[in-house]
């Protein structure tokens, strides 16, 4: 059976294609949101972060109704790093709007997700968006998506999938190029029409596979899904049963219902709607709640393994405490395993070598360059070390690593530089194609090699090249991959920076910081231009004497300091350095701050 007053659709696509602001305008002519209602542009991305980097970082439910059928929509991040939440999320819906750049076209991250779509054979409609923009080309776009659906092996009905053309940021979309561009209702019209309701058993006893996790501090986790059998009431006794430890039985102490962008709570729910269960402080994603003894398991979707991991440990500075609120390991330990909760792309572990640190596993540096920003914007300080690559044995014993796809869109003029840089890191170009003074590549490189290019491409480009990369295996180790060629200024003393130190400093690379800052012995002050680590002592000030000559005294001009985002301050570091993140700065220095001990492990270390 169906549910036929319920659809339930996704929206995907590359980053920056514009799935948010297409449920913007969908709430708002959806009427959501009262005409005189002052609502924050992107209203779905919540987090801070996420309307910070312009990205969606947590997948989103939201709902409208339209012409006497409630529309469920599930806004899902764009960035690889996250594919986790698109992958869970697809296992809630029925159909996907695949929304695709009028000028861009189909991008690595489209490819990532429309493949995930049409494996679980969901309907599919496609929208290419942003036709407001002059260098709009939506016929060359449409031939575009189609090539990549026969590669990614669509059958029949998804090869056929309806086009629509529009702009979310104008609020309209059109069946026909031509046709007179007004509002979303051909958008709405579309989904009543091509989008199936939700296939339900409503006679069968309740069951349901947890698909996201939202937390509420007074009823704590709150399991959300696609309910497909039976119904459900609030207080009812139900089951958990969990991948591999016995089932657990307790109550539906609250349920959830989604209301334009908010949960309402309700007293029952029927097949087909997304709800929110409350009652089990320990339910995952991918597990299944029930109603009888006899239920088993719903099957959940297997995701991409995480291809890199960082050590998080204890800050042990010198300027420990004076920023953050949280600084012990039980308060590290508590986060993480918070965070692994509701992210099943990230697997948190303790290191072996003390208990203060742990091991951090995820998609990408992105993925853990954001959960280290939310930390320290709730008051954390940490260490963080240098990206590696999670390294798999395989049944003949021979050491395998992760190997992504890459997609590079660079100026003509940079493609010698580029190629040379994509060799030095082992990675194998496969297509090359010249469009005016623009270069495509595609090539497959292993993860390690990618460590740091997002830095070095723009650098090389001038923040031109644009570059996109997708897991794609793991396979025999790919031989030496050179790291940072340049070394640090480190400091040799602690106490307040003076201009006067780094004017003779400056001379030797590049600042990472100005006068009148703390500093502390082993902290990395600046970027060395040779090869190497040089101590440096910026906190050096001018000897005062009485005896006074004329031109002795120059100016001191200052460059301004280089200031490293958190995601480029991972990239840098190297092998015996850690990024101290503390609510108010970013900092990176040597794992061994006495240069007495450092020396002795790196002779320790030749030996």
């Amino acid at each position: 059976m169906t549910a036929p007053s319920i659809r339930n659709i996704g929206i995907i696509a590359h980053v920056d294609h514009g799935k948010t602001t297409l449920v913007d305008a969908m709430l708002h002519q959806g009427g959501v949101f009262r005409e005189n209602q002052d609502v924050a542009e992107r209203a779905m991305d919540s987090m801070d972060l996420e309307r910070e980097k312009g990205i969606t970082i947590k997948a989103k439910n939201a709902s409208l109704d339209w012409k006497g059928t409630k529309i469920n929509i599930v806004d899902t991040p764009g960035h690889a790093d996250f594919g986790g939440e698109v992958e869970r999320i697809l296992k809630m819906v029925d159909g996907v709007i695949l929304l695709v750049d009028a000028t861009d076209g189909p991008q690595a991250q489209t490819r990532f997700v429309l493949r995930k779509a049409l494996e679980q054979n969901l309907k599919l409609m496609v929208l290419v968006n942003k036709m407001d923009r002059a260098t709009a080309d939506p016929m060359k776009i449409h031939d575009m998506v189609l090539d990549l659906l026969l590669e990614l092996d669509a059958n029949e009905e998804q090869f056929n999938a309806p086009f629509l053309y529009g702009s979310a940021l104008g609020g309209y979309v059109v069946k026909e190029i031509e046709d007179p561009r007004e509002n979303l209702n051909p958008l709405f019209d579309g989904i009543l029409e091509h989008i199936p309701a939700p296939k339900t058993e409503p006679d069968a006893p309740f069951r349901m596979l947890v698909s996201n996790l939202d937390w509420n501090p007074y009823v704590g986790r709150i399991a959300i899904g696609c309910m497909r059998e039976g119904s459900i009431k609030k207080g009812e006794q139900i089951r958990r049963l969990p991948h591999e430890s016995n089932p657990e039985t307790g109550a539906a102490t609250k349920l959830y219902g989604f209301t334009g962008m908010g949960l309402t709570e309700i007293e029952s729910a029927e097949a087909g709607e997304i709800v929110g269960v409350a009652g089990f402080e320990d339910v995952f994603i991918g597990e299944t709640l029930c109603k009888n003894e006899d239920q088993t398991a719903l099957p959940h979707t297997a995701i991409d393994p995480p291809t890199l991991q960082m050590q998080f440990c204890v800050n042990d500075g010198p300027f420990t405490g004076k920023e953050g609120k949280f600084l012990t390991s039980r308060h590290l330990r508590d986060r993480l395993t918070r965070e692994m909760y509701t992210n099943v792309s990230m697997n948190v572990k303790e290191s072996a070598e003390n208990g203060s640190s742990f091991i951090v596993q995820a998609r990408g540096e992105l993925q853990i360059a954001v959960l280290m920003e939310t930390m320290r914007r709730e008051g954390f300080e940490m260490l963080v070390s240098r990206p590696e690559v999670i390294i798999h044995t395989d049944e003949n014993g021979q050491k395998t690593e992760p190997f992504e796809d890459v997609w590079l869109d660079i100026p003509e003029s940079c493609l010698g530089d580029l190629m040379q840089s994509l060799a030095a890191r082992k990675g194998e170009i496969t297509n090359m194609e010249h469009q005016g003074s623009r270069v495509l590549l595609e090539a497959v490189c292993p993860t390690r090699g990618l460590i740091g290019i997002d830095g070095y491409l723009t650098n090389l480009t001038s923040g031109e090249g644009v570059l996109s990369h997708m897991y794609k295996e793991y396979a025999p180790m790919a031989g030496e991959i050179p790291s940072r060629s340049t070394g640090a200024l480190v400091s040799a003393g602690q106490g307040t920076s003076t201009a006067y130190a780094l004017d003779t400093i400056q001379e030797r690379g590049k600042m990472f910081i100005g006068p009148g800052e703390d500093v502390y012995e082993g902290m990395v002050v600046g970027e060395s231009s040779r090869p190497g680590d040089l101590p440096v002592n910026p906190t050096r000030a001018k000897q005062m004497t009485n005896v006074r000559a004329s031109g002795t005294d120059k100016a001191i001009m200052l460059e301004p300091p280089l200031k490293l985002s958190l995601e480029k301050a991972i990239e840098f570091i190297s092998d015996d350095e850690y990024v101290e993140a503390t609510p108010l700065n970013l900092r990176i220095r040597k794992k061994i701050l006495d240069p007495n001990l450092r020396k002795r492990q790196a002779r320790g270390t030749k030996r």
